[in-house]
């Protein structure tokens, strides 16, 4: 029972690519400026959509008073 019982079989490594790892690398500076561009408008679409509630209260604020003083 000195050799083992089955032989471990791994891919050959193959050598880099430069083409593929060129590829690669712009692949991924890509997705890194989609990100942050997203994460802008995210921050832009969140101030926005904060501002608009905001406005949406006072707005019904504004009708109540006006209703409880019409009805006085």
């Amino acid at each position: 029972m000195s050799a083992p019982r089955r032989r471990l079989v791994r891919p050959a490594t193959a050598p880099p690519d430069p083409q593929r790892q060129r590829r690669l690398r712009k692949l991924r500076e890509g997705l890194e400026r989609e990100r942050a561009a997203l994460a802008r408008w995210m921050a832009r679409l969140k101030r926005a959509f904060h501002a608009t509630e905001k406005s949406q209260r006072r707005i019904a604020q504004l009708e109540r008073r006006l209703t409880q003083l019409e009805e006085d």
